[in-house]
């Protein structure tokens, strides 16, 4: 009769022993806390698609700043929602737009805060598109060159991050032209460098009030690819992105830990609004644990190779690991 191998088990049998062996743990350093602004508002608009979501006033940023900073979130992203919406997003390459006013506000009220800007055109031109539209499609190169008034109009804000979304060809070089010939050599590019056409976009639409309709299958990419997805971020690396990033999460642990497996970048993973609202809506109908499944559902990205998560759920994590 052969003896059993209790090695497995022994490790487990106390919460102080399995956390002596713990593989992966996770941190407040680890999390970036999105927060949506409106100009134009006086009270926090609720997005029904996410619940404890909210579009800020702009007059309430540093308020909200100041108390993710005293929650212990270390970054945030920001995304606007801007009453000046044009065809190009003028808008947000204006040194008194509404994204260069964020991020001025933002390192105001905690100057400690790494503030990063999502850098892309969506949520501030008239069509929802990523970009300057010509002939049914986006304009890859001209929507480059409004990408690169945009980033420096950041840069001149006092970004500590830039965060390109757009999933145009190039632009992470064009991004990091611009900033060095400009003298910014210091801001680093955090690049949505492998960001899918994905059905779990639905409720950030709702956040920033995309007026959006159509598809972003030309430029976004396939969910089916996951050699395309690699050869995305292994190009970016190329072109100088300091961070990497898979969007969205869950359905692509597979890439997020091939990724890693090919790169040392850090590597960020974005914990999207439809993951975030389908957690919400089951514990809502009591059939989860929602703490159980989000802390769950982090420990999946790190175990895969993230190393920063983009999550909804920051202020939340804050409380939760402080337990």
């Amino acid at each position: 009769m052969s003896v059993p191998d209790f090695r497995f088990r022994r490790m487990r049998r106390t919460p102080v022993l399995r956390s002596l062996v713990r593989e992966n743990h996770l941190r407040m350093e680890d999390f970036i806390f999105p927060v949506f602004v409106e100009e134009g508002i006086a009270e926090p608009v609720p997005v029904a698609s996410m619940p404890g979501v909210v579009r800020h006033p702009e007059s309430a940023l540093p308020e909200v700043v100041r108390g993710a900073w005293e929650k212990g979130i270390k970054a945030i992203i920001l995304f606007g929602v801007t009453a000046n919406k044009d065809e190009e997003g003028s808008d947000t390459w204006a040194d008194d737009g509404l994204m260069a006013r964020m991020i001025r506000a933002a390192k105001q009220a905690a100057p400690q805060m790494l503030v990063i800007s999502d850098n892309c055109f969506c949520e501030y031109t008239s069509h929802g598109h990523c970009g300057v539209v010509g002939d049914g499609d986006v304009d890859n190169d001209a929507t480059l060159l409004n990408l690169q008034k945009q980033t420096l109009a950041a840069a001149r804000a006092g970004v500590d991050m830039i965060a390109p979304s757009g999933m145009m060809d190039g632009m992470v070089a064009a991004i990091r032209e611009a900033l060095d010939e400009a003298g910014f050599t210091q801001v680093p590019v955090m690049s949505y460098s492998t960001k899918f056409a994905s059905a779990f976009y639905g409720p950030f639409r709702d956040a920033v009030d995309s007026s959006f309709k159509g598809t972003r299958d030309t430029y976004q990419m396939d969910p089916a690819n996951g050699r395309e997805a690699l050869a995305e971020s292994l190009q970016d690396d190329v072109e100088g992105a300091d961070i990497l990033m898979v969007k969205p999460g869950l359905a692509y642990l597979d890439v997020i830990a091939n990724i890693r497996q090919h790169s040392d970048r850090p590597l960020a993973v974005y914990h999207v609004s439809g993951e975030y609202a389908m957690v919400k809506a089951a514990a809502a109908a009591g059939v989860i644990d929602e703490k159980g499944v989000v802390l769950e559902t982090m420990t999946a990205f790190k175990r895969a190779g993230a190393t920063l998560i983009i999550t909804y759920y920051a202020e939340a994590l804050s409380g939760w690991l402080a337990e």
